[in-house]
């Protein structure tokens, strides 16, 4: 074995039943459970998170499948009825496949038919009736002002993950398989060959002049790098082509003094972009965006069709069944009032009180570290808590469901609604009240997650963190598992959360959740030192077939370093044993993914892999080289100066 192994010794994506845990943590405690383990066909990667995601999809389906055929009365939740009806309507492929492509000849034709001029006319309304376009404009809190909403400007997405992959060896193979299936789709849809090849051809084209200026993955892990006022004449004389005043006046309702530009490489070469010399290109781009979006809600062929894409990014072997399908549309759709029915339904109050007693148990320990901190000056440390003290905390699910499920409606079929056209009407629905935010204060009461999602998040503009029922249940929490063990899973994610807030996004926000920097010079300097060091610490480390980036992953790594530190703290003030804790902090990111989908994820995630998640931070304790009698020579040693201490 060598010294200063990061991330241990042997490839975490190679199991090893022989494995100790001072030589690989990770594979010393998953590699029994992993070797068992089997990815489902229709996915392309299973470990405990997936699991206990699976499991709540599996339960909900089968509370749906009891809604839809009378079997169990629909419960008082507002607006679960509709999504339900959105379930049935998915469902019935009878009517999908029998309709084909009819759901969609209005809008493919209006795409079609679509000249420069029309587009700059009427650019607006091509947007609101939920055609993409080569810009983004979107409402949001101003991140200065918090309490205000504002205009935020970008680029559009691309066609491959990230723009990195297109620097990759899979990138021609990845585009060709897109261009055989845009193709196919056209055509499917009565469209001429020779003309759906042409589209096709002019998207690839267009797609290409974006993937040079759009941002990476990593250029957006810089979250206040979004930041970028411009006034509104200033913004609109960077377009000579396009008429961005009668856009925005059209699309917003109003005229705006400034706008967020978040793109300001796009933005300065947006005319270049957008213009009647590449309109063709343009036309095809928003005709194969269209296609590729619309056909998972027409028939099983069109399913079908639109699979091998996806299926060359991930690996996944099979297309998830339509009954699954038609789940996750009611699902995504209703998000928050699914959430809400399976939190009242499956989250008890005891749970609750649990885990809000762990929080504040998190907290408390979290404001001790910072007070005995011994890098921060006492005015940071002074402002730390404060920002850690004005910490809104929401657990389970939300008390009340936001206005913009009221507005959705489910048009039956029997009423002449496809899935195509509700879907498309949901979509229309969300982006007008989206746009309506922009006369109203911030409503700092909405949930980022719905209760049946199995995550947890941090909002730095509202300084708030949100665990979602689902999350609370092993390995993750349990009231089965030791005391321990719970700090090693749903203790170390708590405080992962907390420590969002200091992370190096975070860091750059008050107590209010306002982009202002409220440390003195030299502590941000020593934390910008101490961020390079965790940037350091991941970059370049090997994960299967991937390299990671450490500047891309860094804000999660530095929540990860101070959430494990936290809750390890509290285990250890508390008696617990060590060793429960750091097995179960291995165990809820055990991970086995197929080659495909770790290129992916790897490109795009802003999180590092979880094998390397759990075996690096732990290599940074000193605790856990006390526990397990670690030493120089074994492969999960790693030499002091190079353990990484921030929080």
């Amino acid at each position: 074995m060598k010294n200063n192994v990061r991330g241990g010794a042997g490839d975490t994506t190679v199991l090893n039943t022989d494995a100790r845990p001072q030589d690989n943590l990770y594979l010393a405690v998953n590699s029994e459970y992993l070797d068992k383990l089997e990815i489902p066909a229709d996915r392309s990667s299973m470990g405990s998170f997936v699991q206990i995601a699976d499991n709540v999809e599996k339960t909900l389906m089968a509370d749906f499948a009891a809604f839809a055929n009378g079997k169990k009365a629909i419960p008082d939740v507002p607006n679960l009825t509709k999504a339900v009806e959105l379930y049935k309507l998915a469902k019935d492929f009878d009517k999908r496949n029998s309709d084909g492509a009819m759901p969609i000849q209005d809008d493919l034709k209006q795409l079609q038919a679509l000249t420069w001029d029309e587009f700059n006319q009427n650019a607006a309304g091509l947007a609101k009736a939920g055609f993409d376009l080569p810009f983004a404009v979107s409402v949001d809190a101003d991140m200065k002002n918090t309490k205000q909403n504002i205009v935020y400007f970008g680029g559009p997405s691309v066609f491959l993950p990230d723009t990195t992959t297109y620097q990759s060896d899979d990138a021609e193979k990845l585009l060709g398989v897109l261009k055989e299936q845009s193709v196919k789709l056209l055509t499917m849809a009565g469209v001429a060959e020779a003309d759906a090849e042409k589209y096709v051809d002019q998207a690839l084209a267009y797609d290409s002049r974006l993937s040079k200026l759009v941002k990476s993955s990593e250029e957006w892990a810089d979250y206040p790098a979004m930041y970028n006022p411009i006034a509104s004449g200033d913004f609109k004389a960077k377009f000579t082509h396009f008429d961005i005043a009668g856009f925005l006046k059209n699309y917003l309702g109003q005229d705006v003094d400034t706008l967020i530009n978040t793109e300001p490489r796009y933005l300065d070469q947006a005319d270049s972009l957008i213009n009647g010399d590449l309109f063709d290109e343009i036309k095809g781009w928003m005709i194969v965006k269209f296609i590729n979006g619309a056909a998972s809600s027409l028939s099983q062929a069109f399913r079908e069709a639109a699979f091998p894409f996806h299926q060359a990014l991930t690996g996944q072997p099979e297309l998830a069944n339509g009954e699954k399908q038609a789940f996750r549309l009611a699902d995504s759709t209703f998000s928050e009032v699914v959430g809400v029915y399976y939190g009242q339904t499956y989250f008890g109050q005891a749970a609750k009180d649990d885990v809000l007693g762990m929080i504040h148990r998190m907290l408390k320990v979290y404001e001790q570290r910072i007070a005995e901190n011994d890098w921060l000056s006492q005015s940071t440390k002074d402002k730390a808590i404060v920002k850690l003290q004005a910490l809104i905390l929401k657990v389970g699910y939300p008390d009340k469901i936001e206005e913009i499920y009221n507005r959705l409606e489910v048009t039956p079929a029997s009423a002449g609604g496809s899935l195509y056209s509700n879907l498309k009407a949901a979509g229309q629905a969300s982006l007008k009240y989206s746009l309506e935010k922009l006369t109203k204060p911030v409503d700092r009461t909405v949930w980022l997650m719905p209760g049946d999602l199995v995550n947890a998040c941090y909002d730095p503009q509202r300084n708030d963190i949100t665990f979602p029922a689902a999350i609370l249940q092993a390995p993750f929490y349990s009231v089965d598992q030791s005391r321990a063990a719970n700090y090693g899973g749903i203790g170390a994610v708590i405080a992962h959360e907390v420590s969002h807030a200091f992370d190096n996004n975070g860091a750059q926000f008050d107590e209010f959740g306002n982009l202002k920097n409220w440390w003195t010079e030299e502590d941000y300097k020593e934390f910008a030192k101490r961020t390079q060091a965790e940037i350091d610490l991941f970059d370049g480390l090997k994960y299967g077939p991937s390299t990671l980036n450490g500047k891309q992953i860094v804000s999660e790594n530095i929540a990860d370093q101070g959430g494990l530190t936290a809750a390890m703290t509290a285990c250890k003030e508390e008696g617990e044993d060590l060793k429960d804790f750091y097995a179960n902090w291995a165990r809820v990111w055990a991970q086995k993914s197929l080659e495909a989908a770790i290129k992916m994820i790897v490109s795009i995630d802003v999180h590092a892999p979880g094998p390397l998640r759990a075996n690096v931070q732990a290599q940074c304790q000193d605790e856990f080289y006390e526990t397990f009698d670690v030493k120089p020579g074994d492969g999960m040693y790693l030499e002091k100066d190079k353990r990484v201490k921030i929080w």
